[in-house]
């Protein structure tokens, strides 16, 4: 009983998958069939669409009333009135207003929901989607946009005013001024940042599949090095060129990742996520907690837990 217990508790933390049957036009939805590739909705708050869940599709989220703290996969922050973020599949997230009128506010949320299957395919006989790709790999981190919410909240507008070709052709255009724009920041993960080639591409991706997948054993650089078959200087300057990252504060910034992951959807010791994420003392591990998220483990639990909006 007790471990059913423990299970039933540990699957509440977890994210809630949002199918088709929930988005109700009635909570700010369009209706099914009024829509095609792009999907667009706008509510109030308080509103049951507010809670900690992920899609499988993009979306991109504008505030436009009251503030809080925000939750993208293991980012936890603050949002205001026109915050405007980017979500990839899967990635969980949750707005939480803090200063919340009495009666609520009738439009909290703008957002618009897509898939990039169409756009990806679509690319290999148009090239000209392909400068979206980029743009669309970084959003799996979640990507939060500043200095250009008007021209954004403008662009959504049109989109959910519009249909047809029209609709699409406002949608490419938003979504071009997102990928050229340059003031941004990821949220949620380790990001690698530039590549050379295609043949960088490939070796490094193949350097941080084997980290991703080994994180919670020991290992140093010498010997991720030697089963790639460098020297341990020129793995360093060739994984620091790839990523962006020097390869300890990329292992690190994994691994807490990972321990955030487990701080948000169980309740372990945090003595106990330490060591399993590969860290082998609990002071180093507070320490570099504080380094990447800016607050203790524990500190971060605490606040992690307001993202279902208890």
């Amino acid at each position: 009983m007790v471990q059913l217990a423990q299970t039933a508790k540990n699957k509440a933390l977890i994210p809630e998958l949002e199918r088709d049957f929930q988005r109700n036009p009635e909570l700010g939805y369009e209706p099914e069939g009024s829509f095609g590739y792009i999907r667009c909705l706008s509510h109030g708050a308080p509103n049951p669409l507010i809670r900690w869940h992920f899609h499988e599709e993009y979306e991109l989220h504008l505030i436009l009333e009251t503030s809080g703290k925000m939750f993208v996969g293991d980012y936890i922050g603050r949002f205001e009135p026109g915050n405007l973020v980017l979500t990839g599949p899967r990635l969980p997230h949750n707005w939480i207003s803090t200063d919340m009128p009495e009666g609520g506010v009738e439009a909290r949320d703008l957002a618009m929901q897509f898939t990039d299957e169409p756009i990806k395919n679509a690319s290999k006989l148009i090239p000209e989607l392909r400068d979206a790709l980029p743009l669309l790999e970084r959003a799996k981190h979640g990507i939060e946009f500043d200095n250009i919410t008007q021209e954004a909240h403008d662009s959504m507008k049109k989109i959910q005013e519009s249909s047809g070709l029209e609709r699409f052709s406002e949608f490419i255009s938003l979504l071009s001024a997102l990928a050229n724009h340059s003031e941004y920041r990821l949220l949620s993960s380790v990001q690698l940042q530039s590549f050379d080639d295609d043949a960088t591409l490939q070796q490094i991706s193949e350097v941080v599949d084997y980290i991703s997948e080994n994180y919670s054993t020991p290992f140093t650089m010498a010997e991720i090095a030697e089963n790639f078959h460098m020297n341990e200087s020129r793995f360093s300057r060739y994984f620091r060129r790839a990523t962006g990252n020097t390869f300890t504060d990329f292992v690190n910034r994994l691994r807490i990742n990972r321990s955030c992951q487990l701080l948000m959807e169980t309740d372990q010791y945090i003595s106990t996520i330490c060591y399993k994420v590969g860290f082998n003392n609990v002071a180093n591990f507070n320490r570099r907690f504080m380094e990447v998220k800016g607050m203790t483990p524990s500190e971060f639990r605490r606040q992690g837990a307001a993202r279902f909006g208890g």
